[in-house]
């Protein structure tokens, strides 16, 4: 299992199946090359052992639910719920299928997880994806570290996984984080096409 792949697993809703497979998370995390991001998911791993599900459950919520700057909805932090964010969208769906990958109903496709497990089954194209999205990262990195999140190491570990960021890139995040995403401005259409959009209003079975 890789990096990618793991980090995506602790990076989405911990649900009860996965929070009955931790053994495995572990022994997975202790197979790859020690690194900071390393060390970052089995601190994860050790942390969720330690609080149990509920807990744990309730953690993540309070991470990523209530406040924009801490969206894992990449895409929001460049485009907000303008149209654009919609046809981003459909590229990063489009991208998926292409490389095999289905996601779950009602999952949008610019959900750091689902970019993650993009990462984890074509690594060159999902590093380049990740990369494009370095201001949305950096924005969320600093939001959980301002908030002294349990979830700021994860998102240290996919930045070290990372291309180091531009000036201009670090330039974007901090207007994003200063100013907030664009509005938009004209027309009240949906902002993603249809076959892109979930059933439900987080875009999360939970």
């Amino acid at each position: 299992m890789t990096p990618w792949r793991l980090l995506s697993l602790l990076l989405d809703y911990p649900d009860d199946e996965l929070l009955a497979n931790l053994d495995e998370l572990r022994a997975a995390a202790l197979a790859i090359e020690p690194s900071p991001s390393r060390e970052a998911i089995l601190a994860a791993l050790g942390r969720w052992e330690s609080m149990g599900p509920g807990a744990t459950q309730r953690e993540y919520v309070a991470s990523f639910d209530f406040a924009k700057r801490c969206t894992l909805y990449l895409s929001f932090h460049a485009y907000g719920d303008r149209r654009q964010r919609g046809m981003a969208m459909l590229h990063l769906k489009r991208a998926y299928r292409a490389a095999g990958l289905e996601l779950a109903d009602g999952a949008l496709p610019d959900h750091l997880p689902a970019v993650l497990e993009f990462t984890h089954v074509a690594p060159e194209a999902g590093v380049e994806m990740l990369h494009g999205f370095r201001p949305a990262l950096e924005v969320v990195r600093s939001a959980l570290h301002a908030e002294d999140s349990a979830y700021a190491p994860l998102l240290d570990a996919v930045c070290d996984l990372l291309p180091a960021a531009s000036e201009a890139q670090l330039d974007d995040a901090h207007r994003i984080a200063a100013a907030g995403p664009p509005a938009e401005l004209v027309g009240l259409e949906p902002f993603a096409p249809p076959e892109v959009m979930p059933d439900t209003v987080c875009g999360a079975t939970r």
